[in-house]
């Protein structure tokens, strides 16, 4: 179109060239249109090219399977991505590389990144009841990105970063919003508005019925996570609502969609117990061989190594890292693993920063491991800080221990900081050795029977109310005979 910037360039190069039209598209940016979006019929501003999607897709791909893990079953994955690709395939931007994957987070969750790079976790897996639900949430995450969100959020980063007059003309950092995802998460990041999510809701009814199945299952699945979101209390919502407009009007706007439906959705699949058999035998909740916490302790069985907090630390497994802050906010302790092949090539590289200055060596080993350690001062962004870092030598690894805040507060938690890194060792209770996650189990009842009835008559290391959850039912409502139902099986690690 004529007049349109030259997308062919990178944001950082686009920045550049046209800082000097930041005053007139800061004033006109929202009505500045270059393109027809085929998915909503509107125009649409973007700064970000079709191309440039796909690329940061694609590099941030790399970086979220090795952040979250992709969960290991071949068949689920392939079962996901069929499902995801006939999905895409009736959408309005099929040439996409789409790619659809399962990631091992027990967390309810899905998300989509720009240029068809989309997720879901094993833990929303875990709470649909059917093939047309899993379409549902899918289609809603392909609404995203065929309706371009992604990218339309970014381009408005850009706008915000070349309006305020920042260096973002000149810095790398700054100038590709793009970019802003060195990590591969920050994508992750981006916030919808909820128009864009009641457009995605919207995308997403219009894939179901085009790819054959029932819309109506939507009903159910906002239903369901309004129940998880229930269930945790209302602190902790699951992700897929964080942004995400109320269930109950959601349910309502499908509600008035189905029954304005000019068409008939008789016949649309839904394909229940073809789903369920997909999930028999899935990882349930977290994975305690990656590691798990028993009150300060946490203890590693894949790895074969422990570690006790602080007591009164809030401490959290973030999969790459464990954190623990202790109560006033003034000292951290962080575990991760360290680069180099030896504890010493590990501090040697934490060292040669300039910002940091090395002090006293602390000690030679840990828990009787090779160790590399010692105390150390920087200057942050204007702030002192103070800490001690260890490197230990673990089965051909490296980790790393940090224990660190501003000078004065380290000083404080000093002495909780060292007994908590001295007290890293090697895991040998056997019991945790062999711990196994739990798993959901798929079978048939042979009578009436309700979750609470069912935690009687099986053997479950979960709640009436979380059994009664994950088949949407309350806990005393009866499932019928011959239903093919979930339960977990398992025994909840020591």
């Amino acid at each position: 179109m004529a007049g349109c910037p030259d997308m062919s360039m990178t944001p950082k190069v686009f920045l550049r060239r046209y800082r000097r039209l930041a005053p007139l598209l800061v004033a006109v940016g929202a009505l500045y249109s270059c393109s027809l979006n085929p998915a909503t019929g509107k125009r649409q501003f973007s700064l970000v090219s079709e191309g440039q999607e796909i690329a940061m897709g694609r590099e941030s791909d790399a970086s979220i399977v090795a952040q979250l893990g992709l969960y290991g079953s071949e068949e689920l994955q392939t079962y996901v991505q069929e499902l995801g690709a006939k999905l895409s395939s009736v959408s309005e931007r099929a040439h996409l590389p789409w790619s659809f994957k399962v990631v091992d987070d027990p967390v309810v969750n899905a998300f989509a990144l720009p240029g068809g790079f989309l997720y879901v976790t094993r833990g929303i897996l875990a709470h649909l009841g059917s093939e047309a639900e899993l379409v549902g949430v899918l289609g809603h995450e392909v609404g995203h990105v065929t309706a371009r969100h992604g990218a339309s959020q970014m381009s408005k980063g850009i706008l915000a970063q070349v309006g305020v007059g920042v260096t973002a003309a000149v810095s790398p950092e700054l100038a590709s919003v793009a970019n802003a995802a060195q990590s591969g998460l920050g994508l992750l990041f981006l916030k919808y508005g909820r128009d864009d999510e009641i457009q995605a809701d919207e995308l997403g009814y219009r894939y179901s019925i085009r790819a054959g199945y029932d819309p109506s299952s939507l009903v159910e699945v906002f239903g369901v996570l309004d129940r998880v979101s229930e269930e945790a209390g209302g602190g902790d919502i699951p992700s897929w609502l964080r942004t995400h407009p109320e269930p109950e009007r959601r349910q309502e706007r499908i509600r008035a969609r189905l029954a304005a439906e000019e068409s008939s959705l008789e016949g649309l699949a839904v394909r229940r117990e073809e789903y369920l058999r997909m999930l028999d035998g899935m990882m349930y909740g977290t994975d305690p061989r990656q590691g798990y916490f028993r009150g300060a302790l946490y203890q590693h069985p894949q790895m074969r190594f422990r570690l006790t907090f602080p007591e009164g630390w809030q401490s959290v497994d973030q999969r790459q890292q464990l954190v623990s802050q202790s109560a006033d906010g003034g000292a951290v302790i962080l575990l991760s693993m360290g680069e180099g092949q030896s504890a010493k090539a590990g501090a040697d590289g934490f060292f040669e920063r300039a910002e940091i200055v090395r002090g006293q060596e602390w000690r030679r080993d840990i828990g009787g491991f090779k160790a590399a350690t010692a105390f150390f001062t920087a200057e942050m962004n204007g702030n002192q800080l103070a800490g001690l870092a260890a490197f230990v030598e673990l089965d051909g690894r490296v980790l790393r221990l940090l224990g660190f805040g501003a000078s004065a507060d380290f000083q404080k938690h000093r002495a909780a900081v060292e007994k908590a890194i001295a007290s890293f060792g090697r895991l040998k209770d056997r019991r945790v050795l062999a711990v196994e996650p739990l798993r959901l189990d798929i079978f048939r009842l042979d009578r009436a029977m309700t979750p609470t009835e069912m935690t009687r008559s099986y053997k479950s290391p979960i709640s009436a109310e979380k059994l009664a959850l994950l088949n949407h039912v309350r806990a005393e409502e009866p499932l019928a005979k011959g239903s093919l139902v979930k339960r977990v099986i398992g025994e909840a690690p020591p």
